[in-house]
């Protein structure tokens, strides 16, 4: 995914007026100044991966600021939480290698584990929650978990079980994640009203009396 902004420049405190999510601000205002700081030192940098409202709120200020280019890598095309990569425009001419993949395999059938079991595991080795992009449940196999490279010989190195499963780690390329992509199904429908309920019950085929309580 690439966005390249290539507007005018402007103070921080008027571009950060457009922020909508205000608890992404201050996140935002520091990737505003390293972009600042990419442009004019031609240098290329990168974010730790983000969460989704703060990589919004990013794209749409630093769409703002001329001769800056962002990339945004989460590993897969679906990905949640990704990494901004900041540079000149005439520097960042291609996608930086900045997101790793490691498969984490055991025997699961007995014991699943969730996506904070997994989480829990490799936060309890010393790694710090932004340096590791999305985990991608496998079921009974295990999970493939998105890393920031240099992390990735330690994780292999120290991370043995999760909850009470032995587990092994071995480094993918992300080619060879395995996501299923969302399932999306098009129809057509008449109804009376648009309120969300009536949309909804359409959609989902559930009586907009058992919707009620969902929305």
């Amino acid at each position: 995914l690439c966005h390249i902004a290539q507007v005018i420049k402007g103070d921080n405190d008027v571009l950060l007026k457009g922020v909508g999510d205000k608890s992404a601000i201050e996140e935002v205002k520091h990737i505003l100044d390293t972009a600042r700081r990419a442009a004019t030192r031609r240098e290329v940098f990168h974010t730790d991966f983000l969460t989704p409202p703060v990589l919004k709120e990013s794209m749409i200020v630093l769409q703002k600021l001329a001769d800056v280019k962002a990339v945004a890598q989460g590993g897969y095309p679906q990905a949640e939480r990704c990494r901004l990569s900041i540079g000149h425009s005439e520097v960042l001419t291609n996608d930086p290698n900045v997101v790793a993949a490691i498969n984490i395999s055991g025997n699961f059938s007995f014991q699943p584990c969730s996506h904070g079991d997994f989480l829990g595991a490799i936060l309890g080795k010393g790694i710090a929650r932004e340096k590791l992009g999305d985990i991608i449940l496998q079921g009974e196999k295990g999970a493939h978990v998105l890393i920031v490279p240099e992390l990735v010989d330690f994780l292999m190195s120290t991370l043995d079980k999760v909850a009470n499963v032995s587990v092994s780690c071995t480094q993918i390329p992300l080619l060879a994640l395995e996501n299923e992509p969302p399932r999306t199904q098009s129809f057509k429908t008449v109804e009376a009203s648009l309120r969300v309920d009536a949309l909804a019950s359409a959609g989902f085929k559930i009586s907009r009396s058992k919707l009620v309580n969902l929305i």
